[in-house]
């Protein structure tokens, strides 16, 4: 299982962007769904996960600004970011508890990097 993670880049404060991350291979069910960040100096933290029922978590410090959702018929989770300040700025990294060929792990993708800085 791969997972292909785009969309981000540099904005300014209060700007917003929207991430995506498609799930490819063998793949026989991706249960959950979700986004890691990593700012600089810092440990990663998850920012939002979205379970295949539909059920949402996100971090306190997201509330109200990132919006996750998916596509299960396209195996695709999103995360779109809007109100974005300063501390939003990481690296961020989707991942998926998927099962392929008999095995059930968590997969992750690359990263993607935003910026919000004016």
């Amino acid at each position: 299982v791969q997972l292909q993670a785009s969309g981000g880049g540099l904005v300014q404060p209060g700007g917003s962007l929207r991430l995506s991350c498609a799930a490819s291979g063998t793949i026989f069910r991706i249960y959950s769904m979700g986004w890691y960040r990593q700012a600089p100096g810092k440990q990663r933290e998850l920012a939002a996960s979205i379970t295949s029922d539909g059920i949402i978590t996100y971090a306190d410090s997201v509330k109200g600004r990132l919006t996750i959702s998916r596509e299960n018929a396209k195996n695709t989770v999103y995360l779109q970011m809007n109100s974005l300040q300063g501390e939003d700025t990481a690296v961020y990294y989707c991942n998926a508890d998927a099962s392929s060929r008999g095995y059930r792990r968590w997969y992750w993708g690359q990263g993607t990097l935003v910026t919000v800085s004016s």
